[in-house]
């Protein structure tokens, strides 16, 4: 499984712990690391500030028949038409992934580009949204 992650979460623990929590990507991946074993899988976990690695990455977890894709894209959530057009390019099942709850922050957040070509999405749980997401996929 690929758990792709999208912009500005490189700075987790540092940005905003008030909404996204004091947890960091390695404690995130850490974790993830943890329940993948308990769950007999096997994950990949990756971040990027540019749309296009996370483009490329979901054709790379098709083209080797991943198993599924945790994305969590970030800002692009809210204004990439292209990853919403490479996941459903793809036949790999995507689980869009949120620490904080889109729905009840700004009006600009409430659109989700992601959310129409994914599989299902889990948000709101902070760190624990990551773990809920890969109990999900393990199941697909």
């Amino acid at each position: 499984m690929f758990v792709l992650n999208g912009p500005n979460l490189n700075l987790l623990g540092l940005r905003e712990p008030e909404i996204y929590g004091a947890d960091t990507l390695d404690d995130i991946a850490g974790m993830l690391e943890d329940r993948a074993r308990a769950l007999g899988v096997e994950i990949e976990m990756r971040q990027s500030n540019h749309e296009g690695h996370l483009i490329d990455w979901l054709h790379e977890a098709s083209a080797e028949g991943a198993r599924a894709v945790l994305l969590n894209a970030g800002g692009f959530t809210h204004s990439s038409i292209a990853l919403h057009d490479a996941i459903r390019a793809i036949r790999v099942p995507v689980i869009e992934v949120h620490l904080s709850n889109p729905q009840a922050r700004e009006a600009f957040r409430h659109h989700s580009f992601i959310a129409g070509a994914a599989r299902g999405t889990v948000s709101g749980f902070g760190a624990f949204s990551y773990l809920m997401a890969l109990d999900a996929a393990a199941r697909l």
